[in-house]
């Protein structure tokens, strides 16, 4: 069974851009990271855009959810901003698919030493086939419901929030 791997940029896909000084996107860095992780499961790489998270409006969001609604994979894993990658598992969440949809992606860039996108993506992988379906975060060892999530950007970690504390 193949798994759909849909990029969408985020601080995952960011490069440093010694000219400008500043991280920027040039091409995705999934195909490098899928050949250096050597993750052996079939996989369908889409390049659906490649933005700042910070910059994602609901038009974005709708284009990613179109992604997911087309894919004949049902397992599939959203590389996204960690800025709002709560807010795009609602809409994916809201739209019930019957797919197995994990988003995750990096708090520090892939090109960058020290970066958590390898790890994530593994675990990402992984959580998608054998995670119910569903849509789901999959950061830094942790997975989430796409209804119990946040990010605590104090802290730069992702955390379980009850139904009381959802806006």
């Amino acid at each position: 069974m193949k798994m759909r791997i849909i990029a969408t940029g985020g601080t995952f896909d960011k490069y440093y851009d010694e000219l400008r000084g500043e991280l920027t996107f040039k091409d995705s860095h999934l195909p490098a990271i899928l050949k250096q992780a050597r993750i052996t499961a079939p996989i369908v790489l889409e390049i659906n855009q490649l933005i700042d998270s910070l910059h994602m409006q609901e038009v974005n969001r709708q284009h990613i959810l179109a992604s997911c609604r087309a894919a004949p994979e049902t397992q599939i894993v959203v590389i996204h901003g960690t800025d709002t990658m709560a807010l795009t598992a609602r809409v994916l969440g809201e739209a019930q698919l019957a797919k197995t949809i994990v988003l995750t992606g990096a708090m520090v860039p892939y090109a960058v030493q020290g970066s958590d996108a390898l790890f994530n993506l593994g675990f990402a992988c992984a959580a998608a086939q054998l995670l119910s379906p569903g849509v789901y975060i999959a950061m830094n060892g942790q997975v989430f419901a796409w209804d119990k999530v946040r990010k605590n950007t104090q802290l730069g970690i992702f955390e379980r929030i009850s139904t009381e504390q959802i806006d």
